[in-house]
C-alpha cells in the first residue's frame, strides 16, 4: 500500500471515529466564587474527556475519573448502555444558570452513536444539562431541551415563586425525557402516581359508503401498571430510543398553584418505529421533592395529511382538578 492510500485511509478513518482530543472547559459567568467556578469547569472537562476516552476506546465509563456519585454513575451508565455517546467540540464556552438549589451548566454538545448504530450521525445531535449542589459537586447528568426553549419558558413573565418552579418543571421534564432515551421503567414508576390517567391517540382510517375514506384519530385509555407492563416490553424489544422536544409550553392551574400542564411536541424514534406528536403532562408539585404525573396524553401531530387544530390539542382545560 503505497504512502498515499494510507494517507487517504486515515483521514477517512478519522472522518467516521470521533478522536479523543482533550476537552477544555470554561464557565464565562452565573457564578462568583472563583473556585467554585474552577471546580465545576474541572469536572465537566474531566466527564466529557472520560467519556471520549471511553468512546475511542470501546469499553465502559470510569466514573472513578468523573468524581460523581452512586445516582449519577447510575443514570449515565444506563444511557451509556443505550446511545453511546462523545463530545465532539473541544473548546466549551458556557454560561452557568442559578437555580433554587445550586447550579446548571446548559448547551454541552454531544454526539450520540445508538446501540446497534456503527457511526455516529450528524441528526443524533444533543445537548446535555449537568446540574451542580452550591458546594459544585454533580447532581445530575441529562439530556437537556435547547437553550431556547428554556429561556422561552423561564422568561415568561411570572413571579419569584413561580420562575422556581418553573425551573423545577423544566428539570423534571428532561429527566422524564432522559428516562426514555435510557429505559428507565423505575424512574418512571416513580414519577407516574398510582391514579394516572394514560391516553393514547391513534389515526385509523375509515371507509365510506360513498366511496371515499377519511381519518380520525381514536383515544385509548390505560391506568399506571398497563402502560408500564406495555412500556417495558417496548423497551426490551428496541435496541434504542430517542425521545425529543421541540415545542414546550407550561400553563399554571388557575386556582391549584401546585398543578402544572405541561404540552410539548415531541419526536419519538427507536430502530422499529417512528412518530412525532403532541405530549401533554398534568404535573403535581404538592410534594416538591417526589412531583407526580397525574395524566399524561399523546396525540399524532397530523391527520388525513394536515396538522392537528390547536384547538383539539390536549391542555390543562380539558381535565378536572
Amino acid at each position: 500500500m503505497n504512502k498515499k492510500i494510507i494517507l487517504l485511509f486515515y483521514v477517512f478513518c478519522a472522518a467516521i471515529i470521533p478522536m479523543s482530543a482533550n476537552v477544555n472547559v470554561t464557565i464565562s459567568d452565573g457564578v462568583e466564587n472563583v473556585e467554585l467556578k474552577q471546580k465545576m469547569e474541572r469536572t465537566i472537562a474531566a466527564i466529557l474527556n472520560e467519556v471520549n476516552s471511553a468512546q475511542a476506546e470501546s469499553r465502559a465509563l470510569d466514573f472513578k475519573i468523573m468524581g460523581v456519585d452512586v445516582a449519577v454513575q447510575r443514570s449515565m451508565s444506563m444511557l451509556w448502555e443505550n446511545s453511546p455517546f462523545v463530545c465532539t467540540d473541544e473548546d466549551i464556552v458556557e454560561h452557568c444558570i442559578t437555580t433554587g438549589s445550586g447550579y446548571q451548566v446548559r448547551n454541552i454538545p454531544l454526539m450520540m452513536k445508538p446501540t446497534g448504530e456503527r457511526e455516529f450521525n450528524e441528526d443524533e445531535y444533543q445537548e446535555a444539562v449537568i446540574s451542580f449542589d452550591q458546594k459544585g459537586n454533580v447532581e445530575s447528568f441529562y439530556l437537556s431541551i435547547s437553550m431556547n426553549l428554556y429561556m422561552n419558558v423561564i422568561k415568561s413573565n411570572l413571579e419569584l415563586t413561580d420562575l422556581r418552579r418553573r425551573q423545577m418543571i423544566l428539570d423534571y421534564v428532561e429527566q422524564f425525557r432522559t428516562a426514555y432515551n435510557q429505559k428507565d421503567i423505575n424512574f418512571l414508576n416513580q414519577v407516574f402516581s398510582d391514579d394516572a390517567l394514560i391516553i393514547t391517540g391513534r389515526v385509523i382510517t375509515q371507509k365510506h359508503a360513498e366511496g371515499f375514506s377519511s381519518q380520525k384519530i381514536v383515544y385509548n385509555k390505560q391506568n399506571k401498571q398497563q402502560y408500564l407492563t406495555n412500556l417495558s416490553r417496548v423497551f426490551r424489544a428496541a435496541s434504542y430510543i430517542k425521545v425529543t422536544f421541540d415545542e414546550v409550553e407550561v400553563m399554571r392551574h388557575p386556582v391549584n398553584a401546585n398543578f402544572y400542564g405541561v404540552t410539548l411536541h415531541q419526536g419519538y424514534t427507536s430502530n422499529r418505529y417512528h412518530d412525532d406528536g403532541y405530549l401533554f403532562l398534568l404535573w403535581d408539585f404538592t410534594d416538591e421533592a417526589h412531583p407526580q404525573i397525574h395524566v399524561r396524553t399523546w396525540q399524532p401531530d397530523r391527520v388525513g395529511g394536515k396538522a392537528l387544530p390547536k384547538e383539539e390539542i390536549f391542555t390543562l382545560s380539558d381535565f378536572d382538578i
